[in-house]
């Protein structure tokens, strides 16, 4: 299926690896222009040494640049947006991915655990989203994707930090997007499961504790998962190239899951 996206430009948070990585691999298949933005600029350099292997449409690997960035400071992510348009010249999509969040049971957590994790998850999207969407209004054209994440729906008691953010962010969503439809900008989230990422691996490998292997705990995981199986991070780069499409034209302000079925209710 031919999305038509060659020549369209986007920004991606935490581009440098996991979802963000495949979602930069994805668009650049698809012969768009990306910006990556990261905290580290080792990991930014290894994706663009990838992203560069990467051929689009025509054969030939559209531009890449990378962007280093803390999208927790508000001064950062007024830099990143002015770097990649002066790079890309616009910008036609963003996606918001960046977010990290301390695990750990309720009382063991103080304030700043729940302010890191909606500073730089709940509130990098909002700045995020507020720094592009004006020239997205100007040109009436747009899409924006936040990646959440099930825990919004199904809160885990060891994950309240991100579960709290991600609940947020699926407001934020649904309202940003019906403002910004007369508009013609889209705006829509993918709650994505347990997916096969470093970040996975190494919570799978924190519940190897006490006697319990790591074939064990990882099997403990998929248990709960229906498909019996982690979600591959193509899988959302997939679902995000169709959603910055004209191919789903009609959609906005729309949450999709891929979590192999693991979140319940309706």
């Amino acid at each position: 299926m031919d999305l038509y996206l060659e020549g369209k430009t986007a920004i991606i948070t935490g581009g440098s690896a996991g979802i963000g990585l495949a979602c930069a691999r994805a668009f650049v298949a698809e012969g768009m222009e990306v910006a990556i933005v990261g905290r580290s600029r080792e990991r930014l350099d290894a994706a663009l040494a990838e992203l560069t292997r990467t051929p689009g449409r025509r054969g030939m690997s559209p531009r890449v640049v990378t962007i280093a960035a803390d999208l927790a400071r508000a001064a950062d992510v007024t830099r990143a947006v002015a770097e990649a348009r002066a790079a890309l010249g616009r910008i036609d999509v963003l996606v918001n991915n960046a977010g990290a969040a301390i695990r750990g049971p309720f009382f063991a957590l103080d304030d700043e655990a729940f302010l890191d994790a909606w500073t730089l998850k709940l509130l990098g999207y909002i700045r995020m989203t507020r720094a592009v969407a004006p020239e997205m209004i100007a040109r009436r054209d747009g899409r924006i994707v936040n990646i959440v994440g099930g825990a919004a729906r199904t809160p885990p008691p060891a994950f309240l930090t991100g579960s709290t953010a991600n609940a947020a962010l699926l407001n934020f969503t649904r309202g940003i997007a019906k403002e910004l439809a007369p508009h013609n900008v889209r705006v829509n989230a993918i709650s994505p499961g347990s997916t096969a990422t470093e970040r996975a691996e190494r919570l799978i490998a924190a519940d190897a504790v006490g006697g319990v292997t790591l074939e064990a705990a990882r099997e403990t995981r998929l248990a709960h998962i229906p498909l019996h199986r982690l979600t591959s991070p193509d899988e959302i780069a997939a679902m995000a190239s169709l959603l910055v499409s004209d191919r789903t034209a009609s959609m906005t302000g729309a949450e999709v899951l891929i979590d192999g079925g693991a979140t319940p209710g309706v």
